[in-house]
């Protein structure tokens, strides 16, 4: 997954997070991308910190929007 900032023709570095759920806590791939001027800075340690605390697994996010649009209907 591309995360953060990157730049046309910008080199990018692969990196893992330790991702769980933040409703199952179900424990999910992170392989993720990133341009290197990004990688690293404040910004994006703040950016994967809320990243990480509001993540949702393809399971929980479809019942998540399933219930958001029964809410509308």
């Amino acid at each position: 997954m591309r995360f953060g900032k990157i730049e046309e023709n910008e080199k990018t570095v692969e990196f893992d997070l330790n991702l769980k759920c933040s409703k199952c806590k179900k424990k999910v791939p992170g392989g993720m991308k990133s341009g290197i001027k990004y990688f690293k800075t404040k910004e994006f340690n703040k950016e994967i910190e809320e990243f990480q605390k509001t993540y949702l697994c393809g399971i929980c996010r479809d019942k998540k929007r399933s219930q958001n649009k029964n809410k509308l209907n």
